[in-house]
């Protein structure tokens, strides 16, 4: 099929950069897309209106949206009272199904309108969450989808007790939700970013399971310095995320604190916001580190962009990372990456391109972190010489962006000349 015959509808609950993380997926999708001359289309909520007529001005009328109702609203209301495990297991599912079934009704119109000859669904990720898209009158490829990830052993008491019931019922439930409402089981083609998910999709499956890296990188933005940044002997750690407790950032700060007795030019730049953020910083004026570490708060893309530019080494102890793009982002930048040895972060970096710390207790990953921190201090020479291995690595496994859509394109193609020979 030629890319002229292909119409694709790209389904999702939002498409924005502002809101990032898995949000950020469909956008790129349409940009692509639409960037390759390929006839599609986005069907997203309106939270991020503004944002997509900013940034699609000439293809705003090829997005449409599905609002809230008025349960919805209360029952978003009613849920923020509620833990947030809990929260996602119950008046969350009920407001995704809402979503869902408005979203199918829209999307099935869409389709006969547009002559649509697929539809994408990327988001949600999670690959037992519930979808109702199927009977629209054309194929449905679903992801990449990504999830199934529990924290290392070492660390599973940071989840609650009642968090880790209502997950454990919840795995256990999607397999008879999944059959209740079966769009991940009809499915023509479901796309999984690690193996990891392919064991957590529901029983079931009857369409072709492919895998394709969940995370992308926008390589005009997350670009090196064109020349080498001067050194005034300074070596400048970044952590970039939510300050959340799965991110480990108190790990963090516990081992810069120990790397600072043997590399005490070091200092360390977080960004990123988040509910844990006071405490953060009032553990770092507790640890003596209030004049080696910036809590830079959120920022930019471009912003991000700068401040990763400027840094010599890129850490993430991150204990419950299915993917992680901002690695990505970072080894683009050819900066070397200290993470964690569990999950995606494990799958993007290797021993050329960084250092990756394996959590067997609280203590040996601090001290893992740590030490990992005062060799990549101590050494320019490999931080350049796993800088540049990162770098190649992300242009030569399909990391990127364009790589990203030109295997979808070809998805695409398959699913519908297999739905023409039928």
């Amino acid at each position: 099929m030629a890319i002229e015959e292909l119409r694709v509808l790209i389904v999702a609950e939002h498409a924005s950069l502002k809101l990032g993380g898995e949000a950020s997926l469909p956008f790129f999708y349409f940009k692509l897309l639409r960037k390759r001359g390929i006839e599609a289309w986005l069907l997203v909520h309106p939270r991020t209106r503004d944002e997509l007529r900013a940034l699609f001005p000439d293809d705003f009328q090829r997005i449409s949206f599905v609002p809230d109702t008025m349960l919805q609203r209360l029952l978003s209301r009613a849920g923020k009272v509620l833990p947030q495990k809990v929260q996602e297991q119950t008046l969350g599912l009920l407001i995704h199904l809402l979503t869902q079934l408005q979203s199918r009704g829209e999307a099935k119109e869409l389709v006969k309108r547009h002559q649509i000859t697929v539809v994408h669904e990327p988001m949600p990720i999670s690959p037992k969450q519930v979808s109702l898209m199927f009977g629209l009158g054309a194929p449905v490829v679903m992801g990449p989808l990504c999830g199934g990830m529990d924290y290392p052993p070492a660390f599973r008491h940071l989840e609650s007790w009642v968090a880790r019931g209502v997950e454990r019922v919840g795995r256990k439930a999607s397999h008879l939700l999944n059959r209740l409402v079966p769009g991940r089981l009809l499915a023509e083609r479901l796309i999984v970013a690690n193996p990891a998910t392919r064991l957590a999709l529901p029983r079931g499956t009857r369409g072709k399971i492919l895998e394709v890296v969940e995370s992308g990188v926008d390589l005009d933005l997350w670009k090196p310095m064109g020349k080498s940044r001067p050194s005034d002997g300074t070596v400048r750690f970044v952590f970039s995320g939510r300050l959340i407790r799965l991110k480990g950032v108190d790990l963090l700060l516990e081992a810069f604190q120990r790397a600072k007795r043997q590399a005490d030019r070091a200092v360390l730049e977080i960004l990123g916001d988040g509910p844990l953020r006071v405490g953060l910083e009032a553990m770092s004026r507790k640890l003596g580190l209030a004049d080696s570490i910036v809590f830079q708060g959120w920022l930019s893309r471009p912003e991000s962009a700068e401040r990763l530019r400027a840094a010599d080494v890129f850490v993430l102890p991150s204990l419950r990372e299915c993917g992680g793009t901002v690695i990505l982002e970072a080894m683009a930048m050819g900066l070397p990456v200290i993470t964690t040895h569990w999950g995606g972060p494990a799958m993007y970096v290797d021993d050329s391109s960084g250092i990756r710390v394996e959590p067997g207790s609280r203590e040996s990953f601090v001290a893992g972190l740590a030490e990992a921190m005062v060799l990549l201090a101590g050494s320019s020479e490999m931080r350049r010489e796993m800088g540049r291995a990162a770098q190649e690595r992300v242009r030569t496994n399909c990391f990127d962006w364009d790589s990203k859509v030109d295997r979808l394109i070809e998805i695409y193609r398959e699913v519908t000349e297999s739905e023409k020979r039928q």
